[in-house]
C-alpha cells in the first residue's frame, strides 16, 4: 500500500461528553448533584425538625373494632410459626411470605431492646379500615395495609382463625 503525502489522515471525532485529557470520567455536573440531593435532604429534615413542623401523611385515628394477641415465632429467614397466646399454634409455615417480613423486622427490633423475641404483639382492626400489628413491648408499629392487598389478607386469615 502506497500513501500519498499530500494527504492528511482524518483525525478521530472526539464526542463532546469526553474530556480533553482522554480520561473517561462521570460529569462534573453531575457528581455536584449527587451531593447535592442529600445536602438538600438533610436541610429539609432539619428544618423539619427544628421548627416542630407537624407530621404529615399520619393515618387518621379511629375507633378499634377488634384486637387479637398472636405469637410470631420465628423459624430461619423463611419460615414463622403463629400461635395464640395460650400456646395453640395457628399456623406453621414454612414459606410465610409477609407474615415472615413482619416477624423478622419485630424480631430484630426486640434484639436491639434486649427483649425475648416470643413475646406476643397486637394485631388492631380499626373502624376506618386500618389494619396494625402492634408490639407494645418497644412501641414498634407497622401499618399491614400499607403492604398491598394481599399482604393484609395473610393476616386477616390469622385474625379469622382467632374468631
Amino acid at each position: 500500500m502506497t500513501t500519498d503525502p499530500n494527504i492528511t489522515p482524518a483525525t478521530p471525532r472526539r464526542p463532546a461528553f469526553k474530556r480533553q485529557d482522554n480520561n473517561d470520567m462521570i460529569p462534573v455536573g453531575l457528581v455536584r448533584a449527587m451531593f447535592a440531593l442529600p445536602v438538600a435532604a438533610l436541610l429539609l429534615v432539619g428544618y423539619a425538625s427544628y421548627t416542630d413542623r407537624p407530621l404529615v401523611a399520619v393515618p387518621a385515628d379511629a375507633p378499634v373494632v377488634s384486637e387479637h394477641r398472636i405469637v410470631l415465632i420465628g423459624g430461619g429467614a423463611q419460615a414463622v410459626t403463629v400461635a395464640a397466646t395460650d400456646g395453640t399454634i395457628l399456623a406453621e409455615m414454612d414459606h410465610g411470605g409477609f407474615i415472615t417480613v413482619i416477624q423478622n423486622g419485630l424480631q430484630r427490633e426486640r434484639f436491639m431492646h434486649g427483649l425475648s423475641p416470643e413475646l406476643p404483639i397486637r394485631i388492631v382492626h380499626y373502624e376506618n379500615g386500618r389494619l396494625t400489628a402492634h408490639d407494645d413491648h418497644t412501641g414498634w408499629r407497622v401499618e399491614l395495609g400499607a403492604f398491598g392487598d394481599e399482604n393484609r389478607a395473610a393476616f386477616e386469615r390469622l385474625i379469622a382463625m382467632l374468631d
